[in-house]
């Protein structure tokens, strides 16, 4: 279990994480006339008095609802890429996302730049097999124009009925024109966690994604390694184009390879009070093994929080490019009517103070990752097999189905960065037996 580092305890993490977020959140909200100033009465009674004139004098009729759902969208957008307002659809997805299934194509999207860009598809999901990538940038969807609208509404416009196609423009570095890929939504399973044991007794874990099983996926991939291979001589977790997802599993993921004690992340808000430091108890046998992290610009926030963790605490060594850079801390406050707001509240910061934030995770040792023999330009459209951190799929390996998967030998011939990670630990064990003798 990870704790506050502050007098008071809950009995559990994400009610821990979720008295933190409502403390930052609502204690203004719930006595506003303590916390906002004259002038910003001022200024919401010039928003009423708009609404007022829009809802008598346009020259049609306007929903009043509509018009209230325009306004918090503008406010909410006018603060950063991640600030949202949520109808009750988008709201009742974001909730099933978080428990591991929804409908849509699987990718993982923000605002960078300027542009709408893949932070990272879902592995496995229909984008993902189709052949988008991270780093790729969304120009139109179904042929329109996406200019001004915010996340939530691109996401809502990716998702729908299973079965339906949406038709995806993409402009990609090595395109010399925008490419459209037709992709047909499903039910989005997200598995988290999937295995390998590699040579020299060497285990692989790879986390996709952060969502409520996560972590007991990664202890019961980890228990099955240490089983097959004893001892095992290391262990590479991969966590690139991992895009985050809960908190509160990139805790207790850290938890795992760290040492009571530890800090993991400290949270900081707006007032100094509400600053919270996470940091790891001592609930049983740790790995041992050395450990090797990789990553790329599609590992972001949760995947960030755990990459810096272990890097701050010299826990394992990060190979790879530098990470996303997503370090802010979002809060989810429901009304009354279903929808909510998703705002910024906090940034995070590593156990040494650094800031994720727009910065990322620096690897310890840098390794581009180098596309394999098989061009794209001699291929009709990217396929699978051919994209960054590529993982053989279940028809490939025969892999065990279910919550975690676990996966025969990977190919470290075209996964120049995972072959790097497995030379540098067999030459770690064979100078640790070197010194033993």
């Amino acid at each position: 279990m990870v704790r506050f580092m502050t007098p008071f305890k809950q009995s559990l993490m994400f009610r821990m994480i979720q008295l933190f977020v409502v403390l930052l959140l609502l204690v203004h909200y719930s006595n506003p006339a303590a916390a906002v100033e004259q002038n910003s009465y001022d200024n919401l009674k010039i928003v009423n008095d708009a609404f007022v004139i829009i809802e008598k004098n346009y020259f049609e009729p306007v929903d009043s609802k509509k018009l209230v759902q325009g306004a918090l969208n503008g406010m909410l957008q006018s603060l950063d890429p991640h600030s949202a307002y949520l109808t009750a659809d988008m709201y009742r997805e974001l909730e099933a996302e978080t428990k591991g299934s929804y409908g849509g194509i699987g990718l993982e999207i923000a605002v960078l730049n300027d542009v709408l860009t893949v932070i990272s598809p879902v592995e496995g999901a229909p984008a993902y097999r189709a052949g988008i990538r991270a780093g790729d940038q969304i120009i139109k969807i179904n042929d329109k124009s996406i200019k001004g609208l915010s996340i939530a509404d691109l996401t809502g416009k990716l998702r729908g009925a299973v079965g339906t196609k949406v038709k995806v423009t993409i402009m990609r570095k090595g395109f010399t024109k925008p490419r459209d890929f037709i992709v047909t939504r499903a039910i989005i399973n997200m598995q988290s966690v999937s295995y390998s044991n590699l040579e020299h007794n060497i285990g692989y874990i790879r986390i996709s994604h952060f969502q409520a099983k996560t972590t007991d996926e990664l202890k019961q991939a980890y228990s099955d390694l240490a089983k097959r291979s004893k001892p095992l001589t290391g262990l590479i977790l991969d966590l690139r184009n991992n895009p985050g997802g809960l908190l509160e599993q990139s805790l207790t993921v850290s938890e795992f390879f760290l040492e009571g004690g530890s800090s993991i992340v400290s949270i900081k808000g707006r007032n100094a009070s509400d600053d919270v430091t996470f940091t790891a108890e001592a609930d049983g046998e740790k790995p041992t093994c050395p450990i090797i992290i990789l990553i790329n610009e599609g590992s972001a926030s949760a995947a960030e929080i755990v990459t810096g963790a272990l890097q701050d605490n010299g826990r394992a060594v990060i190979l790879g490019i530098r990470t996303f850079g997503k370090g802010s801390v979002q809060g989810v406050i429901p009304f009354e009517d279903g929808s909510a707001m998703m705002l910024t509240v906090a940034r995070y910061y590593t156990p040494k103070g650094r800031s994720i934030q727009a910065e990322g995770i620096i690897p310890d040792i840098k390794v581009e990752f180098a596309e394999p023999a098989e061009k794209e330009e001699e291929q009709p459209a990217a396929r699978e097999k051919d994209i960054e951190g590529h993982i053989k799929g279940d028809e490939e390996h025969g892999a065990v189905q279910g919550s975690i998967q676990a996966k025969g030998d990977l190919d470290a011939m075209k996964d120049n960065q995972l072959k790097a990670a497995i030379e540098l630990l067999k030459s770690w064990d064979i100078l640790r037996t070197m010194e033993k003798k």
